[in-house]
């Protein structure tokens, strides 16, 4: 939208549409190629977007006087667009930013002419050829990443400067009202960070703030100023992640701070968590003061106009939604949630489990009555860094509940790695992905079976995940057959060269430098030691964990007489959008784990 509300757009399917929304009138815009990332400017007079041909380009509101703002140099440059490390690990979707008055923007160009050449093959056609994918693995060269002005006048597109060799990363970029564009830029290591102010007349930067961390450096929301011309950002300090002025704490010791919502003159709004199931919406302001917006056993978000605050709720008791809104000159109002109601209530209860406090949701069958029968226990993590599972949201439970529905006990536990409770948590995995996500499903599981010793019985435990939680559940039968009797693992990860850049390195370092790291976490050498029941799920058209994982995985096991079942899933990338397929596979997977654990 803009900035007046007026106007929105949107692409479907490559073309792009503007919603005149007074009118409620709907216009197709004549969009050259496959339109990615539309957006108006403030004003709302124009749109920029990004094509499949690499271009960035600009086109009026009323589809007249559309232009190529900057073309790409060669077939391995793009503009306008997040490279794959920004999008994928970063959190930083986008690849341009308008200036306040619309007049210019701030453009990414990237180059992947030094990123590694793969293959995604699909064997369900070999009459076709494999598709070359640049993939930035572990150890190998990531895209050069420069900034650029880009003015509608035509002038000359100037380079924003910093020091790419030393920081190759773009991580953040905001350009408010009044103010330079400010970016936040990462080293190769992440254990170096610089906040730079941009001169956009000329593109020099000045450093406003260097970050530094012995682990990694937590990437939050784009650091930018308050109305009074001081530096926000969010930094972790003394085990917390704190709302910062010019580098000074605000916030105190009860708050793991989430996101930035909006900087305002009376203080800095944000989510914030002080259980870490709960994300609460609280305001804090420059004298220490702190005011909590919302509460109760809760996820909340937020977004800010002006005076207006709009709250959306979503409630640990049930799958629905509630929005609120929220202004200084009228009483609270809602807005009206008129999705599909889902067709059952979650029933999760929230615990903590163990000497670590690890926050978990169990969920028992619906018609389960206590101490009536012994359900074998399934763990269902994800377990690894930068995603939480278990939040006070019913809604996020429904899958859970359903899996229980078939006759086990589900537990969701997040262990350390996780976020929402302090760095030195979040930490606790460096150089360590195999044994710490481990033990602490182990611990989960003794301590469930020590809580409900009449309702579940601990020497029948299945583990099912997707993604990291597929590297998590093979890892559990190959190094712990003791504890778990039967494993799903969907998309795995085995071997932690064959993943990206940002996200391996971040936690397990550069692999010419620690190999022995590497060698510790990967599954492979694992493969002798099955001795339980493992399918192996994945997608050959993943390019994000691609199939060798699990291919790679399967030979070993192989090589070492080890019989285990492989679901190889054609055409479909790393998650499954085919309705058909992924209900389908949800049920194979469940006649899996009740075969092996009945």
């Amino acid at each position: 939208m803009d900035e007046q509300g007026r106007r929105a757009c949107f692409p479907l399917s490559g073309r792009l549409f503007v919603v005149d929304l007074a009118e409620r009138r709907v216009r197709e815009l004549p969009a050259v190629g496959a339109v990615i990332d539309p957006r108006l400017d403030p004003t709302g007079s124009r749109v920029a977007y990004a094509n499949s041909a690499g271009e960035l380009r600009v086109i009026e509101a009323d589809g007249s006087g559309d232009r190529v703002l900057a073309a790409p140099d060669s077939d391995t440059q793009a503009w306008g667009r997040a490279e794959f490390i920004a999008a994928e690990e970063m959190e930083r979707f986008r690849g341009f930013w308008w200036a306040p008055d619309g007049s210019s923007l701030l453009a990414e160009r990237f180059d992947d002419r030094d990123v590694p050449v793969w293959h995604i093959a699909d064997p369900a056609h070999p009459d076709r050829p494999a598709q070359p994918q640049r993939y930035p693995a572990a150890g190998t060269s990531n895209s050069r990443v420069t900034l650029w002005r880009l003015s509608l006048d035509g002038t000359d597109p100037i380079e924003v400067r910093w020091d790419h060799d030393a920081f190759e990363y773009l991580a953040r970029v905001h350009w408010a009202e009044d103010a330079d564009p400010i970016v936040q830029v990462l080293s190769r290591d992440q254990r170096r960070s610089l906040v730079l102010q941009v001169d956009p007349s000329s593109g020099a930067t000045t450093v406003l703030r260097e970050l530094s961390d012995p682990a990694w450096v937590e990437l939050a929301s784009a650091p930018q100023r308050d109305p009074h011309g001081r530096l926000v950002t969010l930094e972790d300090v003394d085990g917390r992640r704190r709302v910062c002025l010019d580098g000074e704490p605000i916030s105190g010791d009860a708050w793991q701070v989430r996101s930035l919502v909006a900087v305002q003159d009376d203080g800095v709004l944000t989510t914030a968590s002080s259980e870490p199931t709960e994300v609460q919406i609280v305001r804090f302001a420059p004298d220490g003061r702190e005011q909590v917006l919302t509460d109760g056993a809760a996820v909340h978000g937020a977004v800010v106009g002006g005076d207006t605050t709009v709250v959306v709720r979503n409630d640990a008791e049930s799958a629905t939604t509630s929005v609120t809104v929220l202004s200084p000159t009228r009483p609270a109002g809602t807005i009206a949630v008129v999705a599909e109601p889902v067709p059952f209530e979650a029933q999760p209860e929230f615990v903590k489990l163990g000497e670590r406090q690890l926050r978990a949701a169990v969920l028992f069958p619906r018609d389960h009555v206590p101490g009536s029968r012994r359900l074998p226990i399934l763990m269902d993590p994800y377990g690894g860094p930068h995603a939480q599972r278990v939040l006070a949201s019913g809604r996020m439970f429904l899958e859970a509940q359903w899996m229980a529905d078939q006759g086990f006990c589900v537990v969701v536990a997040d262990g350390r790695g996780t976020p929402g409770r302090g760095s030195h948590w979040e930490r606790e995995i460096l150089h360590r992905f195999a044994e710490v996500t481990l033990q602490d499903q182990v611990d989960a599981v003794a301590a469930v079976a020590a809580r409900w010793p009449d309702d579940v019985d601990a020497g029948r435990v299945g583990i099912t995940g997707w993604s990291y939680g597929g590297y998590l559940a093979a890892l559990a039968v190959l190094a712990r057959p003791d504890v778990f009797h039967a494993a799903v693992a969907g998309a795995p990860v085995t071997e932690w060269r064959l993943y990206d850049t940002c996200y391996t390195e971040r936690y397990l370092g550069h692999p010419d430098e620690q190999p022995e790291v590497y060698d510790a976490n990967s599954l492979l050498p694992l493969a002798p030691r099955l001795s339980r029941p493992l399918m192996l799920i994945h997608g050959l058209a993943d390019d994000n964990v691609v199939a060798a994982h699990t291919l790679r995985l399967s030979s070993a096991l192989l090589a070492a007489g080890r019989p285990h079942t492989v679901l190889p899933l054609s055409g479909v990338t790393h998650m499954t959008p085919q309705e058909e397929v992924a209900e389908n596979l949800k049920l194979i997977q469940m006649e899996f784990l009740r075969r092996h654990l009945s």
